[in-house]
């Protein structure tokens, strides 16, 4: 069915919307990009065009392929030139009313056999299918920024999806050149469900003063080679964009694991998201790095003296591995799907079962009982999956292929 699409909709052409145009047209697609007027149209088509510029510049297109690319795109501020397309794909902001709106008016243009997608990362899918009279047509398709260079693209379905839009969903990612990670319709998905709380650990341990921001990021960096550190890495994404992940988990699970750090909400409350608003754990606008926002308080010392017990990268790489053994534990997701959607998806050179296998399920239950003993993290019994595979002596986990 696949081969047999011509005519693809993009709905919301910001920096996700038209990155993800662009891989659709790059992968052979005839693309209509739509917006909601004229000025939002122009900033998408800009969006394009500079992402291309780059690409060629790099090496990656060549002018024919940049020029190509833009002669399958169609730009438009009417969703009704949709009615012909045969897969439309929603990228606008993550925002129920607009979402509504959207998929309402999708639905009246769009034929019946239309697959209608959602790019969202946080929202339920199952809500947004429910908004429309064709709720077993409607899936997640979970891109990445940047959409033209990240593989992962996580496929969502619901309680009332068809298997054959998943299996379209699924063969759509693969055209595209991606690589599909199929979940069903939880807070998070996998991606987000395990950065984001690793994430809001990072400003937990920097809010209690145990270390800085330096620290911190230098710690996780040199001890699982990831690309950024944390707190650098919350800039990169928005502080912002974090804690609405952070809320949607909370309103999911209802437990302090996903609690968002006070300090997280209250810098999103003061405007300091990140790169995008010139400031955030680091200063972004080129007048300087300030100092810490945090000085030393008086229990630093004390705090500081139980860290040094451990590893500080322990403190949050562990809860961390411990989530993805929930995650699976639960049916949620296979290990194997789990290291593959943080390595494309997040840019991790080994996924949380990969870490576990480096470190042993046995010294990762007890470094998670001793930082719970130090007051450094929640006292929670571990994963019942890795509870399970000590008992078994190792064999659950070298079952799934996650451990030596």
């Amino acid at each position: 069915m696949v081969r047999e699409f011509e005519t693809v909709g993009v709905v919301g052409l910001g920096t996700m919307g038209a990155g993800i145009a662009e891989v659709f047209a790059g992968a052979g697609f005839k693309v209509i990009g739509v917006e909601i007027d004229a000025a939002a149209l122009d900033r998408g088509r800009g969006h394009l065009e500079s992402s291309l510029a780059r690409s060629v510049a790099k090496g990656r297109l060549t002018e024919e392929e940049r020029g190509n690319i833009l002669a399958r795109i169609a730009f438009s501020t009417a969703r009704t030139d949709l009615a012909d397309a045969d897969f439309v794909v929603e990228a606008v902001p993550e925002r129920m009313d607009l979402k509504r709106d959207v998929f309402t008016e999708l639905d009246r243009v769009c034929p019946p056999g239309t697959i209608l997608a959602t790019n969202t990362s946080s929202l339920s899918v199952t809500e947004i299918a429910t908004l429309t009279k064709r709720p077993g047509k409607v899936v997640g398709l979970h891109f990445f920024n940047p959409a033209p260079a990240m593989k992962l693209v996580e496929v969502v379905h619901t309680v009332l999806t068809e298997p054959g839009a998943v299996e379209i969903g699924t063969e759509v990612a693969k055209r595209l050149g991606k690589t599909p990670v199929g979940v069903t319709d939880r807070a998070g998905f996998v991606a987000n469900a395990l950065l984001v709380p690793y994430l809001n650990d990072a400003v937990r341990v920097y809010e209690r003063r145990i270390a800085s921001r330096e620290e911190i990021d230098a710690a996780v960096t040199t001890a699982a080679g990831l690309p950024m550190g944390p707190l650098t890495l919350l800039d990169l994404v928005g502080l912002d964009v974090t804690l609405a992940v952070m809320d949607v988990l909370w309103e999911e699970f209802r437990q302090p694991r996903y609690a968002a750090a006070p300090l997280l909400r209250r810098m999103v409350a003061a405007g300091l998201l990140g790169r995008k608003s010139g400031r955030g754990f680091y200063d972004h606008s080129g007048a300087g790095n300030p100092a810490e926002a945090l000085p030393a308080g008086p229990l630093a010392e004390v705090v500081r003296d139980q860290v040094h017990r451990f590893d500080l990268a322990d403190l949050l790489l562990v809860p961390h591995i411990d989530d993805a053994l929930r995650m699976v534990g639960d049916g949620y997701a296979t290990a194997a799907d789990v290291d593959t959607a943080m390595r494309l998806g997040c840019g991790y050179p080994k996924g949380p079962f990969e870490m576990l296998a480096d470190r042993g399920a046995d010294a990762v239950a007890n470094a998670l009982g001793g930082l719970a003993d130090a007051g450094l993290t929640p006292a929670y019994a571990p994963a019942p999956l890795l509870a399970a595979d000590l008992a078994a002596g190792g064999r659950i986990l070298r079952t799934l292929g996650a451990a030596g």
